[in-house]
C-alpha cells in the first residue's frame, strides 16, 4: 500500500470509472488510496476493503489527505431492494462526509448524474429545475443536497458536483456496450424513429476532468454537467457503430408503442423466470428518450477533452470486439 497521506481519496474506485481514473492519476504521480468493498484487480496495493454504508469502519480507514473523490453508489436499473440505493447514495455519502470531517478533509469531488434532471428534458444546463424519474436519480440528488448543506457549514470548504451523462468506454458492461453488442451481432432492432439526441460521455474523458477539476479546487460549492461533444442522434450514433463494424444490411426497425409492448411482455417473462434479462420496457424507454445535456460550463472551464468522440468509440469498439481488417467481421466476444 503507498506510504504516507494520499493526495486522493477514490471511494469505489475497484469499479469502471475509478480503475481510468486511478491510472489517470497515478500517471500523473500523485498519490492515492481506494476505498471499495470489493478489492481492486488493478491496483489491490493501493486498495482499502471498506463499505461505505459502515461509519466507524470509514472513519477508522479515512485518513488526512487533500481530496475525496466519491464515486461510491448504486446505479444499475434493476437494484432491489430500491432501499439500497438509499443506504448507499445517500446515507453512505453522510458518512463519506463525515469521516472527511474527522480526518480534517475539506475538499470533495461527488460524482452524481445528470438522472437529476429527468427523461425528455430540453437540454438542461446546472441551474435547470431537477425533477428525478427514478431512485437512482432521486438518490443521487438527495446525496447532493447532503454535500452542498456539509460545505454551507463552513465556507472554506470546496465541494464540486459533477452530473455526467451516460458514460461508455473499454471494460463497462452497460448500456452503451449491450447497444454496440446487438448492432455487431446483426440482430439488432431500432425502436423509434431515431431522431431524438444522445448525450454521452467517454470514460478517459471523465477520468481526465476529474484530475482537471482536482487542480481547481476554491472554497464554495460548484456543479458541472459533463457530457463528450458533439451530441449525436441515435441514427448517427448507430451509422457511426455500423460503419466501425462495416455492415451493410439495414437493421429492422419498429414503431416506439411496438417496442414498448414488447419491452412489458419481456419484463413479465423476467418475473415469471425470476431472472433479469438484458431487454426491459425501462431500458427501451431511455433509449428513445431525448437525453441531451448542456454541458457548456465545462467545456468553458479551459478543460480540454483529450479523445475526440469518434476516437473514443472506435478504441472501445477495437478493444472490446476483435474484428477481421480485411472482412470487417466479427471474430470473438459475440
Amino acid at each position: 500500500m503507498t506510504q504516507g497521506n494520499p493526495d486522493y481519496w477514490i471511494t469505489g474506485g475497484s469499479g469502471f470509472i475509478g480503475t481510468r481514473l486511478i491510472k489517470t492519476l497515478l500517471e500523473q504521480g500523485l498519490m492515492v488510496r481506494n476505498i471499495d468493498k470489493n478489492t481492486s484487480t488493478s491496483f489491490p496495493e493501493i486498495t482499502v476493503i471498506q463499505d461505505i454504508r459502515d461509519p466507524s469502519g470509514l472513519k477508522n480507514r479515512m485518513t488526512s489527505g487533500d481530496v475525496v473523490v466519491h464515486l461510491a453508489a448504486e446505479h444499475r436499473d434493476d437494484v432491489t431492494p430500491t432501499s439500497l440505493y438509499y443506504d448507499v447514495n445517500v446515507t453512505g455519502t453522510r458518512n463519506v462526509l463525515e469521516a472527511m470531517e474527522a480526518a480534517g478533509i475539506n475538499s470533495i469531488i461527488f460524482t452524481s448524474t445528470v438522472a437529476v434532471y429527468g427523461l425528455n428534458k430540453i437540454d438542461p444546463a446546472e441551474t435547470s429545475p431537477t425533477d428525478p424519474f427514478n431512485h437512482y436519480g432521486r438518490s443521487k440528488l438527495q446525496a447532493e443536497e447532503l454535500i452542498r448543506e456539509w460545505q454551507a457549514r463552513d465556507p472554506a470548504r470546496c465541494a464540486i458536483i459533477l452530473r455526467p451523462c451516460v458514460i461508455f468506454g473499454e471494460g463497462n458492461r452497460g448500456n452503451v456496450y449491450n447497444l454496440l453488442r446487438q448492432i455487431s451481432s446483426g440482430k439488432f432492432v431500432m425502436i423509434g424513429n431515431g431522431k431524438n439526441t444522445k448525450s454521452m460521455a467517454y470514460v478517459g474523458n471523465i477520468a481526465a476532468f476529474i484530475h482537471f477539476l482536482s487542480g481547481h479546487l476554491e472554497a464554495g460549492s460548484r456543479i458541472f454537467n459533463y457530457t463528450d461533444l458533439p451530441d449525436l442522434s441515435t441514427n448517427e450514433l448507430i451509422v457511426m457503430v455500423r460503419n466501425e463494424f462495416k455492415l451493410k444490411n439495414k437493421p429492422l426497425r419498429l414503431p416506439y408503442f411496438a417496442g414498448m409492448a414488447a419491452g412489458y411482455l419481456l419484463d413479465f417473462a423476467s418475473f415469471l423466470l425470476r431472472k433479469k434479462l438484458n431487454i426491459s420496457a425501462v431500458r427501451i424507454r431511455k433509449f428513445c428518450a431525448t437525453t441531451r445535456f448542456n454541458s457548456q460550463k465545462a467545456h468553458d472551464s479551459g478543460f480540454v477533452a483529450p479523445y475526440p468522440m469518434e476516437e473514443a468509440l472506435h478504441t472501445t469498439i477495437r478493444h472490446e470486439f476483435t474484428l477481421s481488417p480485411s472482412l470487417g467481421k466479427l471474430n470473438a466476444d459475440i
